[in-house]
C-alpha cells in the first residue's frame, strides 16, 4: 500500500510545500585549470544540492574552457550550500578531480528581497568579500541586469594546485512554490 496514488500526491504536495522557488546557476567557464592528462585536460563541472546533481558537457583538451551552460536548481534550504566539482574526463580509466568550492547562497537569497522598483539597471545591490570561509577568488557582485537580481561569482577551487571557475545565479520564480518571503 505504500505506493498507492494517494501517498504519491502527497510526497509532490509536500515538495512544493517546501520548494522556495528554482535557482539557475550558468556554468561560465574555467580559467587555468589544472593539467590532468599529458598536456591538458577534458574538464566537466558536476553541481550538487543535497540529493540534487547536475553536469555540464565534457570540453575536449582545454583548461580555459567556456561552457556557458545553465544548471537548473530547486531550492527549499537556503543555508545549504551549493557544492560544485570539476573533474577530468578520462575514457579508459576513473575521472580525476581537478578541484571543487561551495556556493553559500544566502547573501543572493537576502538580495532577493530587496525591492527594486525603480532601482536603475546595472546597480549594485549587495557585495560579497571573499574570505577564508568562502571559495570567492574577488569580490562578488549582486546586481540588477534586465530587472533581475543576478550574482556573478568566481570561484577558487580548492584541493587543487590552480584554478576557478565563474558562475552566476539568477533566481526563477515558480508559480505555487512557497516564495521567499
Amino acid at each position: 500500500m505504500a505506493n498507492s496514488p494517494g501517498s504519491e500526491k502527497t510526497k509532490s504536495s509536500s515538495l512544493m510545500d517546501n520548494l522556495l522557488g528554482l535557482l539557475r546557476v550558468r556554468i561560465k567557464r574555467g580559467v587555468n585549470l589544472a593539467v590532468r592528462d599529458v598536456r591538458s585536460s577534458d574538464p566537466y563541472v558536476v553541481v550538487k544540492l543535497d540529493k540534487q546533481k547536475l553536469k555540464t558537457r565534457v570540453i575536449k583538451k582545454d583548461v580555459n574552457p567556456e561552457w556557458n551552460e545553465d544548471l537548473t536548481l530547486s531550492i527549499t534550504d537556503p543555508s545549504t550550500p551549493i557544492r560544485l566539482t570539476v573533474y577530468d574526463h578520462d575514457t579508459f580509466s576513473k575521472d580525476d578531480k581537478m578541484g571543487n568550492a561551495e556556493v553559500d547562497i544566502r547573501p543572493y537569497i537576502e538580495a532577493l528581497k530587496v525591492d527594486v522598483d525603480g532601482i536603475p539597471n546595472g546597480t549594485t545591490i549587495a557585495r560579497v568579500q571573499p574570505c577564508r570561509t568562502n571559495c570567492l577568488s574577488e569580490e562578488s557582485a549582486i546586481t540588477l541586469v534586465d530587472g533581475k537580481v543576478v550574482q556573478d561569482i568566481c570561484l577558487r577551487l580548492r584541493n587543487v594546485e590552480c584554478g576557478e571557475v565563474e558562475i552566476q545565479l539568477q533566481w526563477i520564480e515558480l508559480p505555487g512554490s512557497k516564495g521567499l518571503l
